[in-house]
């Protein structure tokens, strides 16, 4: 009888750890509220238009071998064997029993507690996220083109303030500069003088993870775009269409773009698992949560004492990947080595056809650098369906501009 495996999840981690996976050595299962593998590299872009939404998704269910269940995890029970869960539609909830358990639920956007983050703030993690996003970038210029707005009005829904300085934020920055230079002068003639982007980042820098001189290249070109980059600076407080700064400062806005980090979910929040205090699930060399046989914690929910590794995408997959392999050996008897972590780097795209590389071969930006960036990521995309449909979506928006239609 095979021996019953239990992923939760659907990000990076978990793919990658799935089609390691041999079904004919074990019966899997995944859990996860989410139904789909999103390339969440690219998912700014399609914030405005740049890539489809459908083109960075890959359905889980197109995995044959292994069983889809669409529900939270709501608890593990270790004793047992099980894990708890509630249906993500209907709330009914039920059990199931597992020989192994992975977790590879990522994080969530932290709020820091911040008054009116959550009722009023824009996340940007789930295609759902980039959809609302999308919406609401169009109706801020519907809204400023209609008769009768005073110039006051039309600034307010024309400053879009981006919170955080990681390659999510800048990254939406920059395809939002994208947007104004390339499609709205064109399609909403005469309010391109009203337009204001903020970026607010809590530290120093931009980028926090790159090398210094990409960081100072980053808030060159940002001023150069008319991008407001205020570093050293928090927001305090919320409200429906203004922000308060802790220098004292507050700005009415159209749009405001949450991404400033990130803290566990509430499954690993409420485990009795193992946490360090960054509470992120203590795992050693072969990705096993301390203390337990049979479970592994893999991707930005887990973390390994001595030797913590970069919060990516690109950690969680090449640890997916490790561990399918592992979970193959060890049920066929053979020795398993510890995880090796090899940083191939990392890409930020900054706008007006530039991106920055900081790998350790090279460090770079411009033009070239946007080739590379965007050659990089088609061969990453999960399947040949996924690379056509990027392909073409970069193809129709450089031809025809990025659709700006609401529905």
């Amino acid at each position: 009888m095979k021996k019953r495996i239990i992923i939760l999840g659907t990000g990076f981690g978990a793919f990658s750890c799935l089609k390691e996976l041999d079904a004919d050595l074990y019966d899997i299962k995944i859990v996860s509220p989410r139904n789909h593998f999103l390339f969440t590299c690219l998912l700014p872009s399609t914030t405005v238009g740049t890539i489809e939404f459908r083109s960075i998704i890959e359905p889980i269910r197109n995995v044959k071998y292994a069983q889809y269940i669409q529900a939270y995890c709501t608890s593990i029970d270790k004793t047992a064997g099980k894990i708890n869960c509630t249906d993500a539609d209907t709330k009914k909830d039920f059990s199931l029993e597992y020989d192994t358990l992975i977790i590879s639920v990522g994080e969530i956007t932290n709020n820091y507690n911040i008054d009116g983050v959550n009722e009023y703030a824009y996340f940007l993690r789930e295609v759902a996220d980039a959809r609302k996003i999308r919406v609401k970038v169009i109706d801020c210029f519907e809204n400023a083109s209609l008769p009768g707005i005073s110039e006051a009005e039309k600034k307010s829904f024309l400053r879009f303030i981006v919170c955080g300085g990681g390659p999510t934020g800048v990254e939406f920055a920059a395809e939002l500069h994208d947007f104004i230079v390339e499609d709205v002068k064109r399609k909403y003639p005469g309010l391109e003088h009203y337009i204001e982007i903020i970026l607010i980042e809590a530290g120093n820098k931009l980028l926090n993870s790159f090398d210094e001189k990409l960081s100072t290249y980053t808030l060159k070109i940002f001023k150069r775009q008319d991008i407001d980059v205020k570093t050293n600076s928090n927001i305090t407080k919320v409200t429906k269409n203004e922000i308060f700064v802790n220098d004292g400062s507050h700005f009415e806005y159209g749009l405001l773009v949450w991404a400033a980090g990130n803290t566990a979910t509430e499954l690993v929040r409420k485990s009795d698992l193992p946490k360090n205090a960054k509470l992120k699930i203590i795992v050693d060399h072969y990705l096993r949560v301390t203390g337990e046989e049979n479970i592994y914690t893999i991707g930005d929910c887990a973390e390994i004492t001595d030797e913590p590794y970069p919060v990516t995408a690109q950690t969680a997959q090449r640890q997916g990947k490790y561990l399918g392999k592992s979970l193959n050996k060890i049920a066929k008897g053979k020795e398993v080595k510890p995880f090796k972590y090899r940083d191939l780097g990392m890409l930020a795209y900054i706008g007006s056809h530039k991106a920055l590389a900081n790998t350790n071969q090279y460090k770079g930006s411009g033009f070239v650098t946007w080739l590379f960036w965007r050659s990089v990521y088609i061969t990453k995309l999960v399947s040949l369906k996924n690379k056509i449909l990027v392909l073409f979506d970069w193809f129709k928006t450089f031809v025809f501009g990025r659709d700006i239609s609401n529905f």
